[in-house]
């Protein structure tokens, strides 16, 4: 197997500020990525340091909200770029990585 370079990006959201719909049509229609996952958390906290859980007795909204993707380096600079005036600074981080392909 050959490997190529990769950029993996990881977002995150506040699940009451309703910006998933919005970034998940961006990233699909206009940035072109081949795929997207969101995950939900069930406990976290952010800048506030208020600690959020998901339980029955808390049908919190302000649970934590992860979205990655990854492509190559140079179609993710461009995506980071356009999205600094979107996602609030702080909230988006990005690394190196290698993915294995077929040769």
């Amino acid at each position: 197997m050959k490997q190529a370079n990769i950029t993996i990006v990881r977002i995150y959201l506040t699940e009451g500020e309703k910006q998933l719909n919005a970034l998940l049509k961006r990233l699909r229609d206009w940035e072109k990525l081949r795929g997207v996952t969101v995950f939900r958390g069930i406990s976290g906290f952010g800048d506030s340091g208020v600690i959020h859980n998901a339980s029955l007795l808390d049908l919190s909204v302000h649970l934590p909200i992860v979205v990655e993707f990854f492509d190559l380096p140079e179609k993710i600079t461009g995506v980071i770029e356009h999205l600094e005036s979107f996602i609030k600074p702080g909230h988006m981080v990005s690394w190196q990585a290698q993915m294995s392909i077929e040769e």
